[in-house]
């Protein structure tokens, strides 16, 4: 009865993060068919590894980390360039109206855009995302300053009109 229980609940945290899976997924390959696809293959693999899960609270983390990890391997299957410049926007209101700011992104490197994705258009906390990515939390608060400084000076550069 525990792998039911279990399976029943990955498929509402499926269910639940459907948008935000797709968005994540987005991130990484820039194109709406392929993100779906990706989210596809996630839900499958969750769904069929559901009894995998050792806490009912690490639900969602594990669902991120099966995203992330099938986008990456979509990739290397297919060697497209990673580049992040549209979001789905049917998602959250107004968490993707900034586009020069999601142009900024592609500055960062898969793990930079990761931590900031999840932060700031997802709304996990650095605890959370620490647990995705198998990092300390400290490692995450780096990443994260980091990427910032990047992306301030990305977004710095082209309001200034910078030429080079």
């Amino acid at each position: 009865m525990r792998a039911e229980a279990l399976q029943k609940k990955v498929e509402e945290m499926v269910l639940d993060s459907y948008e935000a899976m797709y968005r994540l997924a987005y991130t990484y390959v820039r194109n709406e068919e392929d993100a779906l696809d990706i989210v596809q293959e996630s839900v499958y693999k969750a769904i069929k590894h559901s009894s995998s899960v050792k806490q009912d609270g690490y639900i969602k983390t594990w669902l991120w980390r099966i995203v992330m990890n099938t986008a990456l391997d979509f990739i290397r299957k297919n060697q497209k360039e990673i580049a992040v410049d549209a979001f789905f926007e049917n998602g959250k209101e107004d968490s993707y109206q900034d586009f020069d700011t999601i142009e900024a992104l592609k500055v960062l490197t898969e793990k930079e855009k990761t931590v900031v994705v999840l932060r700031f258009f997802e709304d996990q906390k650095l605890s959370e995302i620490a647990r995705v990515l198998n990092e300390n939390t400290n490692t995450v608060k780096t990443i994260l300053y980091r990427s910032l400084r990047k992306l301030k000076l990305e977004l710095t550069e082209g309001e200034l009109g910078y030429e080079g």
